[in-house]
């Protein structure tokens, strides 16, 4: 699976729009590590990567079930709750993709 935030894949065109996709994932522990930033934005980093990547395996699931072999135009959106959880949702316009000749 080809994933770009580009609209177009070098080397790549596309034959057919399938749809848009999303892929969405939410951290559901809550970051309380104390009183101390450096230790507090460690967790956050951890806690968005772990959710970030999450996100996209949801997001390259949903485009396989269109049949779709790439994803371009991806838009990432990575928000923290009040509550300090990670959410993270992606979306996309699933297609399928051919080498050019």
């Amino acid at each position: 699976m080809i994933l770009t935030t580009t609209n177009t894949i070098e080397g790549f065109g596309i034959v057919e729009y399938k749809g848009i996709v999303t892929g969405l994932a939410i951290n559901d522990k809550t970051l309380s590590v104390g009183f101390k930033m450096s230790k507090y934005f460690a967790k956050v980093k951890e806690s968005i990567a772990a959710v970030k990547e999450e996100a996209f395996q949801d997001l390259a699931e949903n485009a396989k079930k269109l049949n779709a072999n790439a994803i371009v135009g991806i838009k990432v959106d990575i928000e923290m709750s009040a509550s300090n959880y990670a959410m993270v949702s992606v979306t996309g316009t699933a297609v399928s993709v051919a080498t050019k000749r």
